[in-house]
């Protein structure tokens, strides 16, 4: 009797296990543990032009929003014009990419561990609407790059990100042959090209009106509750996970 009981004490201890290995239960209106990220969102009445949507709930402050419009921003002395002069309407939506990675409370669903010098947080994954990639890879494709991945491989020997050595300057559209794989690619996966639409409450969008509301709230709620429909109450780990344990040595006694 006590054998057939084992199979059921280790899903109940897995479960346990799982729950506990959770790296973060609070899921909604939370900022990332990043650079310049502020440690909770608040408004922030000052935020600078393409950043003002999140100006109501901000992780960023507005010195940071300011610094994300700049053509080299001390914030990681990054700049967007490695191949020439980005084009104006390409430069709005890394703009607004920017303004969304440091401002946005609304990523919790896919925020991650990770363990690099410069933060401990970073989004994975994050689901941004099909017309907001669409457009994105629209505007850029004759802009210029020399890389597929902009997280990794640059040469920073001057102290600003410039093209490796035996790479070629190329269009967006040689590098990012469709807008998944820029979407995608960029930023190692950090989003994810949704094939749902603005509007429909599945997926992040990197543009919006905040006199209408944040659409991302609803998203990132949806999402939150969908993660933890079937998660172990939080603070009730530990004590599943002993149970289980103590009653396992009780059968096999």
């Amino acid at each position: 009797m006590a054998w057939t009981l084992i199979p059921l004490l280790l899903l109940l201890a897995w479960t346990a296990s799982m729950g506990s290995a959770r790296a973060r239960t609070d899921l909604l209106n939370v900022c990332m543990d990043a650079k310049h990220h502020k440690a909770k969102p608040g408004p922030e009445d000052k935020l600078h032009d393409q950043c003002t949507p999140w100006k109501e709930k901000a992780c960023c402050s507005a010195s940071t929003s300011q610094e994300l419009h700049k053509d080299i921003s001390l914030l990681y002395n990054f700049t967007w014009d490695h191949c020439g002069k980005m084009e104006p309407a390409c430069r709005r939506h890394f703009i607004q990419d920017n303004c969304l990675y440091e401002c946005s409370p609304n990523l919790g669903p896919w925020i991650r561990e990770v363990n690099q010098s410069w933060r401990r947080e970073r989004f994975l994954h994050v689901p941004l609407c099909k017309e907001d990639c669409q457009r994105w890879w629209e505007d850029c494709r004759t802009s210029y790059t020399c890389k597929a991945n902009w997280h990794r491989g640059w040469d920073w020997t001057s102290g600003i990100n410039k093209c490796p050595a035996k790479t070629t300057c190329r269009t967006f559209e040689a590098y990012f042959p469709t807008p998944a794989a820029l979407c995608e690619g960029l930023w190692s996966d950090s989003y994810q090209a949704s094939n749902y639409s603005r509007g429909s409450g599945r997926c992040i969008q990197m543009w919006f009106d905040p006199a209408q509301g944040n659409p991302n709230e609803e998203v990132a709620r949806f999402y939150a509750l969908a993660m933890s429909a079937g998660a172990v109450p939080q603070g009730a780990e530990p004590l599943l996970l002993s149970l289980a344990l103590m009653l396992l040595l009780w059968l096999l006694s």
